[in-house]
């Protein structure tokens, strides 16, 4: 007999689900859930799942749709690439949001906005590294995509 749990099925993804069944479910799963809209969390009301679903088959359609950020990095870049977790959020959430100041980006990465870790800076610095000093640019203290 296998036993299957569904706990931190989830866990470290960021949903958000305007129907508090699902918000309960979906934080059994593991997953941080919000039921208020935020641009930087999966939103699963858009999933449109077929009920009955197993948690196999959420999780599969949660990670699908995350999936779907590589269709949008590849768009963003004009081909292919791979990038560290961190990098590719930092640039899929200043794509998607059109620029975010550091606090909001620290808090949309899951980091607490009194932490005193470097890794923001640390990516940003990476990516400018490797992609050119204007491909994150910081305008009056709002990170913004720039140009290749």
């Amino acid at each position: 007999m296998f036993y299957y749990s569904v706990i931190d099925m989830l866990n470290g993804i960021k949903i958000y689900s305007a129907d508090k069944i699902w918000c309960q479910i979906l934080a059994e799963m593991g997953a941080t859930v919000s039921d208020v809209p935020d641009k930087t969390f999966l939103d699963f009301d858009s999933l449109e799942i077929p009920m009955p679903a197993s948690p196999v088959e959420i999780k599969a359609a949660i990670l699908n749709s995350i999936d779907g950020n590589i269709q949008l990095l590849r768009k963003i870049f004009g081909r292919n690439v791979q990038l560290p977790h961190i990098q590719s959020q930092i640039v899929i959430l200043l794509y998607k949001s059109g620029g975010m100041s550091a606090t909001d980006l620290r808090a949309a990465l899951g980091y607490s906005p009194d932490a005193t870790t470097h890794a923001l800076d640390t990516a940003i610095y990476q990516l400018r590294k490797t992609f050119g000093r204007e491909f994150i640019i910081n305008s009056n203290g709002v990170y913004k995509i720039g140009r290749l």
